[in-house]
C-alpha cells in the first residue's frame, strides 16, 4: 500500500517513512500542506498521515480541501495539540482517525492497518484466496496448513494480488503501491518478486497475463 506522510518535523517524517517501509508499505514524504494536497489530488495513495501544524496550509485546511474535492482517501491526523476540541475539529474536517504526539509507533501502524482494512470494506485483517490466508495484522501467510515465510516486500506484492484475487493487476499498479514515487530502478523488479513468490507458493499460483499484468489464481 502506498502512503503519503505530510509532516514538517523532518526527523520524525524520515523515521516514520523508514519504519513503514520496513513494514512493507511504500511511503512518500512531503513537509508542507500545499505540496501534500497537490500530491494527493494528482497521485494515487491508499492513506495519508497528516500533521496538523504545517507551514503555509495547516492539516485542517488540507483535509477539508480533500473532502471538498470529493477525495475519500483515509486520513490519519497527527498533532502535538491535545484536547477533545482539537480532536473534534480534526474529525469534523473529514479525518478518519487522530493521534496525539508523542505516540507509540506500534499504535500508529495498527491504526494505519485498521484504516486500510476499513477502506477495503472488511474489518477483518485476514485476506483469503482459496487455500491462501494472509493475516495483514500479524504479517503471516498460510497456504493450507503450511506457513509461508515472506519478506516485507514479498508480502506487499502478494497482498496487492490477493486483494484482487482472480483479477489482473498490472506491473505499474504493483510498482505504484509497493515502491515509492522516487523508485528509479528497473521496473522488472516486479518480475523478480513474482518469481520468488511462485517458488514459495507453487508455479501455478500467479499467472502472467501477457501485456496486462499478473493474476493470483485460486490455490
Amino acid at each position: 500500500m502506498r502512503l503519503l506522510i505530510v509532516e514538517d518535523e523532518r526527523r520524525l517524517a524520515v523515521s516514520l517513512a523508514r519504519g513503514l517501509t520496513a513494514e512493507g508499505f511504500a511511503a512518500d514524504v512531503v513537509h508542507d500542506g500545499a505540496e501534500g494536497l497537490h500530491r494527493v489530488l494528482h497521485g494515487s495513495y491508499d492513506l495519508v498521515i497528516l500533521d496538523i501544524m504545517l507551514p503555509g496550509m495547516n492539516g485542517y485546511r488540507v483535509c477539508a480541501a480533500l473532502r471538498a474535492a470529493g477525495h475519500d482517501v483515509p486520513v490519519l491526523m497527527l498533532t502535538a495539540k491535545d484536547g477533545e476540541y482539537d480532536e473534534a475539529e480534526g474529525l469534523d474536517t473529514g479525518a478518519d482517525d487522530y493521534l496525539t504526539k508523542p505516540f507509540s509507533y506500534v499504535v500508529l501502524v495498527a491504526r494505519v492497518r485498521a484504516l486500510l482494512r476499513r477502506r477495503g470494506g472488511s474489518g477483518s485483517p485476514v485476506v483469503t484466496a482459496g487455500a491462501l490466508r494472509m493475516d495483514t495484522a500479524a504479517r503471516r501467510v498460510h497456504l493450507g496448513d503450511d506457513e509461508i515465510s515472506l519478506t516485507a516486500k514479498e508480502f506487499a506484492v502478494l497482498e496487492q494480488l490477493a486483494l484482487r484475487a482472480g483479477q489482473v493487476v498490472s506491473k505499474a499498479e504493483i510498482l505504484e503501491h509497493v515502491w515509492d514515487f522516487a523508485y528509479a530502478g528497473d521496473p522488472n523488479i516486479v518480475e523478480v518478486y513474482v518469481s520468488t513468490l511462485r517458488r514459495k507458493l507453487g508455479p501455478a499460483a500467479i499467472r502472467t497475463v501477457r501485456g496486462a499484468g499478473y493474476r493470483l489464481e485460486a490455490l
